[in-house]
C-alpha cells in the first residue's frame, strides 16, 4: 500500500506500519516490521484480551469486585473504577465518571493473577501471545504500559480482533461496544470528550472530535494509542485494521500526522 509510505515523512527516528484485512491477509506493510518498540498504552488492549480469556475460562466474572470501593472487572476495563490516572487511590464512586487509569489496569492484572494463580505476564503469554504466534511480544512490568512488540506481531493481534479465535465473537463484540454509555471524560492528549465512550479495554471512535484516528474513520472504529508514539485501530466498516509503531513520544507531531495518515490508508482501501 502506497499510503503506508507516509510514515517516512513523520519526524521520528524509526517507524513501521502495516494494514491487515478482516480476513487476516496483509494488505501492506512499510518499515522495519520486526523491530521491537515499547508499546506504552497499546499494552492495554493486549492485557484486556487476556482478562477476557480469563473471563471465558471462568477464572473471573466481569461483575465481580476487583478493586477499591467495590469496583468490578468491568469497571476497571472500562476506566470507570474511580481510580486515579497513575495512583492507587479512588477519586470517585465506580460507574459515575470515566477517568483513564493506568492504576486500574495494574489492579486488574493483580486480580487476574490471584484468580488464576499465574503471574499476569505469564498468563498473558499463555492466553494470548503464544496462541497467536506473537513470539517477539512481552510484558515487562505494568499491564497498563510496559509491553514491547513489533508491527508483525501486532498484525496477528489485529487479525484476531477482526476474526476471533481465542474468544467468542460475542465477547469481542461486547468488548468493542460502549460500556457505561453517556459518561464524559478526558481522552489523554485530546481533552474532554462528551461522551468519552470506551468498551472493555478498547477506546471507541464514535463521534469524538478531536481524535487520533481519521476524519473518515467509521464510528465503529476501536483501538488504542500509546504515549510512546504507537497506535492500533480496527475499522469494521473498512474491513481492516492498522498498526503503526514509532520510537518518538506522542505529542503535537502525532496529533498532526496520524489523522491524515489514517485517512490516506482508508482512501486506498476503499479504492
Amino acid at each position: 500500500m502506497q499510503s503506508l509510505a507516509i510514515i517516512e515523512n513523520w519526524p521520528v527516528p524509526t517507524a513501521a506500519a502495516a494494514v491487515v484485512r478482516a480476513d487476516g491477509t496483509l494488505a501492506g506493510s512499510h518499515g522495519p516490521v520486526e523491530h521491537r518498540f515499547p508499546l506504552a498504552s497499546v499494552t492495554k488492549p493486549l492485557a484486556a484480551y487476556a482478562v477476557l480469556v480469563a473471563y471465558e475460562e471462568g477464572a473471573v466474572e466481569l461483575d465481580e469486585p476487583a478493586g477499591p470501593g467495590g469496583s468490578t472487572v468491568r469497571h476497571l476495563l472500562a476506566h470507570t473504577s474511580g481510580l486515579a490516572y497513575d495512583e492507587h487511590r479512588q477519586t470517585y464512586q465506580p460507574g459515575t465518571r470515566r477517568t483513564y487509569s493506568n492504576a486500574g489496569f495494574e489492579v486488574l492484572a493483580d486480580h487476574v493473577a490471584r484468580a488464576t494463580e499465574i503471574p499476569f505476564d505469564r498468563y498473558l503469554h499463555q492466553a494470548v501471545l503464544e496462541p497467536l504466534g506473537m513470539a517477539a511480544t512481552e510484558l515487562r512490568g505494568s499491564a497498563a504500559k510496559d509491553g514491547i512488540s513489533t508491527v508483525a506481531d501486532l498484525t496477528r493481534f489485529a487479525a484476531e480482533l477482526q476474526a476471533p479465535r481465542l474468544l467468542h465473537p460475542a465477547t469481542v463484540a461486547e468488548a468493542t461496544s460502549v460500556v457505561h454509555p453517556g459518561l464524559d471524560g478526558l481522552l489523554p492528549g485530546y481533552g474532554r470528550q462528551r461522551p468519552n465512550d470506551w468498551g472493555l479495554g478498547f477506546e471507541l471512535r464514535d463521534g469524538k472530535a478531536p481524535h487520533w484516528t481519521g476524519a473518515s474513520s467509521g464510528p465503529r472504529t476501536f483501538g488504542h494509542f500509546g504515549q510512546s508514539g504507537t497506535f492500533l485501530w480496527v475499522d469494521p466498516d473498512a474491513g481492516a485494521a492498522c498498526v503503526a509503531l514509532t520510537d518518538r513520544a506522542f505529542g503535537p507531531w502525532a496529533i498532526e500526522a496520524w489523522p491524515p495518515f489514517t485517512d490516506a490508508v482508508l482512501a486506498e482501501l476503499r479504492g
